[in-house]
C-alpha cells in the first residue's frame, strides 16, 4: 500500500496542476505521523478577512493512510464533497461542492483562496486506511468582512436641553461585529444618564445638557478590521428668556405679549430689552421692574440669571395650540331655535379664537351665538386658535344642518325630518 507524501510534495487542486507555492504553504508542517493521536483540523488563521486564504491544517496522519476526502459541514455525504486526494494515483478528483478555489496537499490539508463570506462554517476531513478504516475531524473556517466606514444617526436633531432624551445609533448593522463608543475621544462613562443596547449598537442620553455635545465617535471592530465614524458634534437647544415690559408687575398670563428676541451671550451683561420671546417655550417674566441682568451658560440650567438689579423671576412654558374641539356636537338642528357654539383648545398662552362661516369671517370670539335660526344657517362653521407666542394657528370645521318641523304629540315636543 501506499502512504500519503510529505507537505513538501506539489499540492492538487481539483486535478488542475496549481502553479506556484502560496505564502499559506508555509504554514504547513513536515508530515509526521503519530498513530496513537487524534486526528485534528487548525484553521490558520481562524478568523479569516474576506478575499484573502486560509488553511485547514491536518495534524495526526494515520501513517498508513492511502485516501482524504474533505466535505462541506459536518458529514460525511457524497453531495457535499469538496475534493479527495488519492495517495496510490497521487490524484485529486472534484466533488460536487468543489468551487474552484479550494487546494488539496497530499498531506490532507486543504487551502481555501479568495475567501467570501459563504465559505464560513464548517467542514469535514475524512482518512482511509489501506484495509479501509476511516477517521473523521472536523475545522471551522470564519470569514469576516472589511467594515465599511460606519456612521452616526440621531434621532432628534434639536433637542431641548434638561427636557429631551436622545438615541445615537451605529449605522450600519453588522453581524459579529464589536461596537464601541467615545465621548470628546474618552470611552463612555458610566453614568445614569447614559445607556448602551445590549449589543452596544445605541447609545441613549437621558435629560440632555449643554455638557453632552460632544463629539461623539462609533467604532465597529471584527476580528480582522476597524473602522470609525467622523465625529458628530450635537446641537442642544437652549431657551431664550421671556420678558413682559419693563416696570410692569406680572400678574396674569393675558397680560404679556411677545416682542423682540434677546440672544443671551454667556457671561455678558446687557440692558433688557422691552420684551424676548422664544417661539418653542421656557416663558421668564420678572416680578417687578427690571433694568439690567448679567446672563450666565452654568451647568444645571440653560440660561441662568447670575444678577439682576431687583425681581423676582417665575418660569412658565409656551405651547400649543392644540386642535380646537367645538361644542355641543350636534350636528342637525331645528329651526327658529339659537345656535350656541364653543370652542376650547389647549395652549399656553391661552388661545384666541375666531369664527367664520361658508367662508366669511364672524366674531373673534370663544363662543359663537345665532338666534332664531332658518336654513340659511345651515353650512360650515370654523372655530380657528391662535398662540400669540408659538404664533401657530389650527383650525376645526363643524357642517350644521338646520331641517325639520315642530309636531306636537302626546304633549312631548320633537322635531322630524322633512
Amino acid at each position: 500500500a501506499g502512504t500519503m507524501q510529505p507537505p513538501s510534495a506539489s499540492p492538487c487542486r481539483g486535478g488542475i496542476s496549481w502553479q506556484g507555492v502560496l505564502l499559506a504553504v508555509s504554514l504547513l508542517t513536515f508530515w509526521n505521523p503519530h498513530p496513537t493521536a487524534q486526528l485534528t483540523i487548525e484553521p490558520v488563521p481562524f478568523d479569516a478577512a474576506e478575499g484573502r486564504d486560509v488553511l485547514l491544517l491536518v495534524h495526526n496522519v494515520s501513517g498508513n493512510t492511502v485516501g482524504v476526502s474533505w466535505y462541506r459541514g459536518q458529514i460525511t455525504d457524497r453531495s457535499r464533497l469538496i475534493v479527495s486526494y488519492s495517495n496510490i494515483t497521487h490524484s485529486a478528483a472534484q466533488g460536487p461542492a468543489f468551487s474552484g478555489r479550494e487546494i488539496v496537499y497530499p498531506n490532507g490539508s486543504l487551502l481555501f483562496v479568495n475567501l467570501t463570506k459563504e465559505d464560513t462554517g464548517f467542514y469535514t476531513l475524512q482518512t482511509t486506511t489501506a484495509i479501509f478504516d476511516t477517521e473523521a475531524a472536523t475545522g471551522e473556517i470564519r470569514v469576516h468582512e472589511k467594515l465599511p466606514k460606519p456612521n452616526i444617526t440621531i434621532n432628534n436633531s434639536q433637542p431641548m436641553e434638561g427636557e429631551d432624551s436622545l438615541a445615537l445609533t451605529c449605522e450600519p448593522e453588522i453581524s459579529y461585529a464589536t461596537y464601541l463608543w467615545k465621548i470628546n475621544s474618552q470611552r463612555i462613562p458610566d453614568g445614569d444618564r447614559l445607556k448602551l443596547s445590549n449589543n452596544n449598537r445605541t447609545l441613549t442620553l437621558f435629560s440632555v445638557t449643554r455638557n453632552d455635545t460632544g463629539p461623539y465617535e462609533c467604532e465597529t471592530q471584527n476580528p480582522v478590521s476597524a473602522s470609525r465614524s467622523d465625529p458628530l458634534t450635537l446641537n442642544i437647544s437652549c431657551e431664550l428668556g421671556h420678558l413682559v415690559p419693563l416696570g410692569s408687575k406680572y400678574t396674569d398670563p393675558l397680560s404679556w405679549a411677545p416682542g423682540l428676541a434677546v440672544p443671551f451671550t454667556p457671561g455678558t451683561s446687557r440692558q433688557v430689552q422691552p420684551w424676548a420671546m422664544n417661539r418653542r417655550g421656557g416663558l421668564m417674566v420678572p416680578w417687578g421692574g427690571l433694568e439690567s441682568a448679567t446672563w450666565d451658560r452654568e451647568a444645571g440650567e440653560c440660561h441662568r440669571l447670575i444678577s439682576v438689579n431687583k425681581g423676582v423671576w417665575l418660569r412658565l412654558s409656551a405651547n400649543g395650540p392644540d386642535a380646537p374641539i367645538i361644542n355641543p356636537p350636534d350636528s342637525h338642528i331645528r329651526p327658529g331655535t339659537n345656535l350656541n357654539l364653543s370652542c376650547h383648545a389647549d395652549s399656553n398662552p391661552p388661545a384666541q379664537f375666531s369664527w367664520s362661516f361658508n367662508g366669511r369671517p364672524l366674531e373673534s370670539t370663544q363662543e359663537l351665538s345665532i338666534p332664531n335660526l332658518s336654513t340659511n344657517n345651515s353650512g360650515s362653521y370654523v372655530c380657528v386658535a391662535h398662540n400669540s407666542v408659538t404664533n401657530l394657528n389650527r383650525t376645526t370645521t363643524k357642517n350644521i344642518t338646520i331641517s325639520g318641523k315642530w309636531t306636537r304629540e302626546h304633549s312631548i315636543k320633537c322635531w322630524v325630518e322633512p
